[in-house]
């Protein structure tokens, strides 16, 4: 059954990967979807994959680290579809990432990239909750990661972020009947993931998860839809580990 029929949604970084997962696994439940992305040429790729396999997608290029960027993509989105039900926060830096220390890394490297990581899941959010609330509600999920309760320098100091940020989020947003959680995924077999951590040390965590493989996007889309989906409608303020058991937390 279409969960999503007549709803709107935004996903940033939809572009490739994980995003681009959520985006067709929401338009598959007849969602109309926002791909939203720095990546114009892939991003037009996959909201014409979406439009080609029987849904409704639209690209809209979108800088999160930008206020005026993030309210743009909004404004552009009720003008589109004349509301926004839910909302994705999955851009981020990580393909391609720097590997340093906190101790290290160079400060305006850090700063930008917080500014996508960690900031933009809010400046995304801040753009849509007046709108969300006056149509009555909404819902919104934000990508966290394992990466939050293990030693991962810059990158885990940004996901321990998000998952604040949603707990945060989620008493501001409450009183408008907005829901906000988090999916925290452990490693996900993605391009990006290939291009920056080691085999030998992806290995090394394959070993450590009770289900010794990688992730895939695919296997992050369930926890998605039913954290956006009126199936989840008393549930906010939530980190969901979709891990293979990689991390116990008490």
């Amino acid at each position: 059954m279409a969960r999503f029929t007549d709803r709107t949604v935004i996903v940033t970084g939809a572009a490739q990967g994980i995003g681009e997962g959520y985006a067709k696994a929401l338009a598959a439940e007849q969602a109309k979807v926002v791909v939203a992305d720095l990546n114009s040429e892939r991003g037009e790729a996959v909201a014409k994959q979406i439009t080609a396999d029987g849904g409704t997608a639209v690209f809209r290029e979108v800088d999160v680290s930008d206020p005026e960027s993030t309210a743009a993509v909004a404004e552009f989105t009720v003008g589109e579809f004349g509301r926004i039900d839910h909302l994705v926060n999955n851009a981020a830096i990580y393909g391609g990432m720097k590997l340093d220390l906190l101790l290290t890394v160079p400060w305006d490297y850090y700063k930008k990239f917080m500014s996508v990581n960690l900031d933009g899941a809010l400046n995304m959010t801040r753009a849509v909750w007046k709108q969300m609330s006056k149509q009555g509600g909404g819902s919104i999920v934000n990508q966290s990661s394992t990466a939050a309760w293990q030693y991962s320098g810059f990158y885990g100091l940004a996901k321990a972020g998000i998952n604040s940020l949603t707990q945060q989020l989620a008493h501001e947003l409450g009183g408008s009947n907005i829901r906000i959680n988090a999916i925290a995924p452990g490693p996900i077999d993605t391009e990006a993931t290939r291009s920056i951590v080691p085999g030998k040390y992806v290995d090394e965590l394959v070993k450590t998860a009770a289900i010794k493989r990688l992730g895939t996007p695919e296997d992050l889309v369930g926890a998605c839809l039913y954290l956006l989906s009126d199936d989840a409608k008393w549930v906010t303020g939530q980190i969901l580990n979709v891990d293979g058991g990689q991390v116990f937390r008490a």
